[in-house]
């Protein structure tokens, strides 16, 4: 197929020189990434579309998962070669173990965009009422799993968590009575809170240690960084060039209403309100210090990582020059 595509273009002189390296360079890359539709995971979908990953030689085979934890499994068997939206607290734990994961970029820091929700008609106000009520997150290592735990702690509040999987089977539990309070991200959710059928009563950014704290992050599996680490670090700089355009963009807001089947006015409200440009930076990894304190209290880690350890789980790409 290469082959066939570089005759053609070259017989076309249709194509400049990086074009052509971009055939001869051409990866798939096999992408794992948790709940399909947020605008933070959006940038394979949209810069594939767009064609900035192929200007860099890749070709993204994503599938969607339940949540982080689902994602930092399939990393770890090795079914994919890269995770978007991991919570942090887990990646670290699982690495402490010895899991083959290695952490390539930041995918948000603080959790502005995460919510959680009652059914309009609830008596719950506040997540200090929920007392002996139930509270979801998605999946146990995600980020809303340890945002969940902090919270019970914060307002010494006595929920009992249940995993429930995507924004999406989360609504179905909450309305029908079988979950009491919600959890969601944006674009899910915002018809509902319009109009008036749900209330949030708190956000991620509610918690004192997520405010400035890389929450979730990008993994790949460690054998595969260390064989296609070019790969990676293309990967690395394409998302850095779709976020750019996502930010710069109409076509971006358009490209991404019509692929969550939504107005695109109401897109460009998800990205405006609930995602600052600065928070999805690939390059900010901040509050390490936090994650792990919070980790180790969650039982996700046994003991703070070392400098030492820290260098190697971290190895994110630097941007080309």
């Amino acid at each position: 197929m290469k082959v066939a595509k570089l005759a053609a273009f070259i017989a076309g002189a249709l194509l400049s020189a990086p074009a052509l390296d971009a055939v001869l360079a051409a990866d798939t890359l096999k992408l794992a990434i948790g709940q399909r539709g947020n605008w933070e995971n959006a940038a394979p979908e949209l810069g594939q579309k767009a064609g900035i990953f192929k200007k860099h030689g890749l070709d993204l085979d994503i599938i969607y998962t339940q949540g982080g934890g689902e994602t930092q499994q399939a990393v770890i068997s090795g079914s994919v070669d890269i995770g978007i939206g991991v919570g942090t607290g887990g990646a670290m734990g699982a690495f402490a173990k010895g899991a083959p994961l290695r952490v390539i970029a930041a995918s948000v820091t603080g959790a502005h965009d995460l919510y959680w929700y009652v059914p309009a008609g609830s008596p719950i106000k506040t997540l200090k009422d929920a007392d002996g009520k139930t509270i979801a997150y998605s999946t146990r290592g995600s980020s809303t799993n340890s945002i969940v735990l902090g919270f019970l702690k914060q307002f010494d509040v006595a929920a009992k968590p249940v995993a429930t999987g995507s924004p999406a089977s989360t609504f179905t539990q909450t309305m029908s009575g079988q979950i009491d309070v919600g959890w969601s991200s944006p674009p899910f959710g915002v018809d509902a809170l319009q109009e008036g059928k749900i209330r949030v009563v708190a956000r991620g950014s509610d918690l004192d240690s997520t405010r400035d704290q890389t929450v979730r992050v990008q993994i790949a599996n460690a054998d595969v960084l260390e064989k296609r680490r070019d790969a990676i670090a293309r990967f690395v700089q394409a998302w850095r060039e779709t976020l750019d355009w996502m930010y710069s963009d109409p076509a971006a807001i358009k490209a991404y209403a019509e692929w969550v089947n939504t107005p695109e006015e109401r897109a460009r409200r998800v990205r405006d309100e609930f995602y600052p440009k600065k928070n999805l930076s690939p390059d900010q990894i901040s509050g390490l210090d936090k994650a792990m304190a919070q980790a180790v209290e969650q039982k996700l880690l046994a003991a703070p990582l070392t400098a030492t350890q820290l260098d190697e789980f971290i190895q994110v790409p630097k941007p080309k020059e």
